[in-house]
């Protein structure tokens, strides 16, 4: 994964923790604009967490914080 990417996706989690609490969930779409100005990059999380690691559409966002942290 793009280190770009792997910062973008821990920004995000712990963004999203702060403001809604520990239990709060979110898609890959998240670490997105509502636009798609780069689809490569999409893919890419995409691909993580659907063929990877085969995540539900919705997981919580301190999973998702970890595993990015820890290499995964």
């Amino acid at each position: 994964m793009r280190p770009n990417l792997r910062k973008t996706i821990i920004d995000v989690c712990t963004r999203k923790i702060q403001e809604k609490g520990e239990g709060v969930g979110l898609s890959f779409y998240a670490f997105f604009a509502n636009r798609n100005d780069d689809p490569e990059l999409l893919m890419e999380a995409a691909t993580w967490w659907i063929m990877l690691h085969r995540l539900d559409h919705f997981e919580k966002a301190v999973k998702i914080r970890s595993m990015v942290e820890s290499g995964l």
